[in-house]
C-alpha cells in the first residue's frame, strides 16, 4: 500500500473526519465564550469592583525606549516593544476559561439526560437454537 493511499484511507476515517470538524467547532465557540468574556462579563465585573479593567494590569519587566511619548497603557506598550508581565491579560484568560469549561459541563450534562432518556431496545428473540435447547431441557425435567 502506497503511503499516499495509506494516509487516504486514515485521513477519510469517520472519527478523523469528526475530530475535525470537532476542532473547528470547538475554535468558533472559543471565539463566541472570549466575546461573551471580554465584551459582556468582564465590564460588569469591572463595574462591580469600581472600574477595573483586567487587561490593564501589568508589571513593566523593563522601561520603555527614551523616545517613547506614548500612553502607558497595555496595547501602547506591547507595540513599543516593551516587555510585560500581564497578569490582568492572564485573569481574563482563566475567566474565559472556566466559563468554557463551565458550558461544556452543561452542554455534555444535557446530552447525557437525553441519552438516558432514550427508551432501550426491545429484547431480541432468542436463536433457534437457544429455543430447541430449552424444549430439550423442559422434556428432560418431566
Amino acid at each position: 500500500m502506497s503511503f499516499a493511499s495509506e494516509f487516504k484511507e486514515f485521513a477519510m476515517k469517520g472519527s478523523v473526519v469528526d475530530l475535525a470538524v470537532g476542532v473547528i467547532i470547538g475554535a468558533a465557540f472559543g471565539k463566541i465564550v472570549d466575546s461573551i468574556v471580554k465584551d459582556l462579563i468582564m465590564p460588569i465585573v469591572g463595574k462591580i469592583l469600581g472600574g477595573l479593567d483586567f487587561s490593564s494590569f501589568f508589571i513593566m519587566l523593563a522601561n520603555p525606549p527614551a523616545d517613547y511619548k506614548g500612553a502607558m497603557t497595555y496595547d501602547a506598550l506591547t507595540k513599543a516593544g516593551v516587555p510585560l508581565f500581564a497578569y490582568g491579560n492572564f485573569i481574563t484568560v482563566a475567566i474565559n476559561f472556566v466559563i468554557l469549561a463551565f458550558i461544556i459541563f452543561l452542554m455534555v450534562k444535557q446530552i447525557n439526560r437525553l441519552k438516558k432518556d432514550a427508551p432501550p431496545p426491545p429484547p431480541a428473540a432468542p436463536a433457534e437454537d437457544v429455543l430447541l435447547l430449552r424444549e430439550i431441557r423442559d422434556l428432560l425435567r418431566k
